[in-house]
């Protein structure tokens, strides 16, 4: 079991890597992967029903301590990120299906890869989780409103269908997964151990099976995705840094706030567009898990160095 743990805290230190290998191999060898398209639902359920057994009553407390500074984040999460995405679809004139799978995944809510980049950081921690935490949780009726009020302009969305995808696969998932740890207690300490484990198979095999379904569309359209998806997550970065500096919050608190923003949950976004829209506005959000690990990284190192300034 030890074995397991470790290769798990491996996976999970090197899961940028892992997924742009697979994002390479499943491109140039789409044979292998397209019959996983039908896994990625279910495995999205299994990486929300891993969150609900990492989540602690304590993890909410944060809401209840500092709830104006959580409220920021969980705001500047649902504005940044998709009057972003609506705004580059529109300055681009990006293609329909590639248009609404940037304002999709600009939609979802934080990824959980934040609080290990906020924690890389040296950030507010606490406060990246419970961000995280509820920005999830609001989801189901957050993330259908926004895609329907900003992507019906290229093609028709259902609020109730992806109303109904995210409370299957987050919602009721992450509910299981904390009644799970409620009932068993330090029972799934073992299971808890090697989630990093199978958060990076199941994102990996996520991404590897949309890149291998939309293989041909990529080659015709993957530098305008690349260069789309990198701006949105770029300036994603920078605009919540500078919500949290013009709100007045600390540096550790800023820091938390930028990698919050800008890291999406990139595998909610891929099931979505692929169960409501088609495998090539799944894309956006594929190439967005690719980069905004690697993105991620690099800034978390850079954050690290930064301190607040000392008084006299």
């Amino acid at each position: 079991m030890r074995a397991l743990t470790l290769l798990s805290r491996f996976a999970g230190a090197s899961f940028p890597f892992w997924v742009l290998a697979f994002a390479v191999l499943a491109f140039f060898q789409p044979a292998w992967f397209k019959g996983l398209t039908g896994a990625i639902v279910p495995l999205l359920g299994l990486v929300m029903f891993g969150m609900g057994l990492t989540l602690k009553p304590e993890d909410f407390g944060e809401v209840i301590r500092r709830p104006g500074r959580v409220l920021i984040g969980v705001l500047a999460q649902f504005i940044i990120m998709p009057g972003l995405a609506w705004l580059l679809c529109r300055l681009l004139g990006l293609p329909d299906e590639i248009a609404v799978g940037v304002i999709l995944v600009g939609c979802c809510p934080g990824g959980t890869a934040s609080n290990v980049m906020t924690w890389l950081a040296r950030g507010d921690v606490a406060l990246s989780v419970a961000i995280t935490s509820v920005t999830t949780l609001v989801a189901p009726l957050v993330t259908p409103a926004l895609v329907w009020l900003l992507a019906s302009a290229w093609l028709p969305v259902s609020y109730s269908a992806m109303f109904l995808s995210i409370l299957q696969v987050v919602l009721v998932p992450i509910a299981l997964g904390f009644l799970a740890q409620r009932l068993l207690g330090e029972r799934v300490r073992l299971a808890v151990d090697v989630l990093p484990l199978v958060s990076v198979v199941s994102i990996v095999v996520i991404v590897a099976a949309v890149v291998a379904a939309s293989q041909a569309k990529i080659a015709e359209s993957g530098l305008l995705i690349m260069a789309v998806v990198m701006l949105h997550n770029g300036l994603g970065l920078l605009l919540g840094y500078l919500t949290g500096r013009f709100c007045g919050l600390p540096l550790a608190q800023r820091k938390a706030l930028s990698i919050e923003v800008g890291m999406q949950n990139s595998g909610l976004g891929a099931a979505l567009a692929n169960a409501h829209f088609s495998p090539l506005a799944a894309v956006p959000s594929a190439v967005f898990s690719v980069w905004h690990n690697l993105s991620g990284s690099v800034l978390a190192a850079v954050f690290r160095r930064m301190e607040e300034p000392r008084g006299d």
